[in-house]
């Protein structure tokens, strides 16, 4: 049997008005019904450009599309992309920075919000009728505080904005933006991690992972006691069974995390049961303002880039 037809794979469902985008160009789009390899496997066949979110795109998969000229992710973290395989294929690959910035900032600031006022045992105590929860349990305002972002990007930067009108001190560790245009932003220059964790009340991570995490045991202590961790970023920036240790001894004040290394969460992960922990399930960019834009954006590069190298119906041979 012969496979179907495939012009541009989805892995993941995206905006309906991107997938139009790619249909009213002519092309022929399947929006798979999951990420198992046997039902991608058929349409990968012939698929002239995959669409991805964050089930990235394997070795196995790009072998199985000897057609595949273009690669979009649908977001900003191309970590889970087989770039190796792209490369010797000569395979460009796509992403859409910026696209969900603004939804991601604010779901940092409101774990913030949320871990300084403790809003979910709040919410515990108010549904079981603890009405003494507020003279019991000492919360306390972003007003005043000082805010260490790790990395200035577009969601860092936009962390920065919303914390200063808070009335927050902010501060960054950056290798790519000068002191000078920091402070002209009235952003403080840290000079390395070590003195931004001990600096800051709330340490909010920014960042690309590198070979090893960059909040360990170590930087945890120095966050300390009184302080909060916030990770919008990726998982694996962080030491997650340390911070598990951390937090049920009270070694920092709380975390809110909507990303870890292994996601969905697993039974049994030692992050379950800490107390002062707030967990979303990766939901930084999924507002319907995000996901609008960011569809329409990679489905419109991966639109010119099938465009440019002839092979949407009727743009060249």
């Amino acid at each position: 049997m012969d496979a179907p037809r495939c012009d541009c794979l989805i892995v993941q469902p995206i905006a309906q008005s991107a997938v139009r985008l790619l249909e009213d160009a002519g092309l022929v789009v399947h929006v798979a019904a999951s990420t198992a390899f046997a039902h991608l496997e058929p349409y990968l066949a012939t698929a002239r450009a995959v669409i991805t979110r964050n089930h990235g795109l394997s070795e196995e998969e790009i072998a199985a599309a000897p057609d595949l000229r273009m690669v979009g992710v649908h977001g900003t973290g191309t970590d889970k992309v087989h770039k190796a395989s792209l490369a010797a294929r000569d395979i460009p690959l796509a992403n859409t920075p910026g696209a969900n910035a603004q939804s991601v900032a604010e779901l940092a600031i409101g774990l913030m919000l949320t871990c300084a006022r403790s809003l979910v045992a709040a919410d515990q105590a108010s549904r079981s009728g603890d009405h003494l929860f507020s003279q019991k349990h000492r919360t306390f305002e972003l007003s005043g505080r000082r805010l260490g972002l790790v990395g200035y990007g577009h969601i860092a930067k936009l962390v920065a904005g919303i914390a200063r009108a808070f009335g927050m001190e902010v501060a960054t560790v950056s290798r790519f933006t000068p002191a000078e245009e920091l402070a002209e932003q009235g952003i403080l220059f840290s000079p390395d991690l070590d003195s931004l964790c001990a600096w800051a009340d709330i340490v909010s991570l920014h960042g690309i992972p590198q070979a090893t995490p960059v909040i360990d045991a170590r930087r945890l202590a120095l966050i300390g006691a009184n302080g909060i961790l916030i990770n919008t970023a990726r998982g694996a920036l962080i030491d997650e069974d340390a911070l598990a240790t951390a937090l049920r001894d009270g070694m920092i004040a709380g975390a809110g995390l909507d990303v870890l290394t292994v996601e969905p969460i697993i039974s049994g992960h030692p992050l379950l049961d800490c107390p002062n922990l707030v967990l979303t399930p990766h939901i930084g960019g999924s507002t319907n303002e995000a996901l609008e834009k960011t569809g329409l954006q990679i489905a419109g590069k991966v639109l010119a880039e099938l465009k440019a190298i002839g092979r949407v119906p009727g743009a060249g041979p």
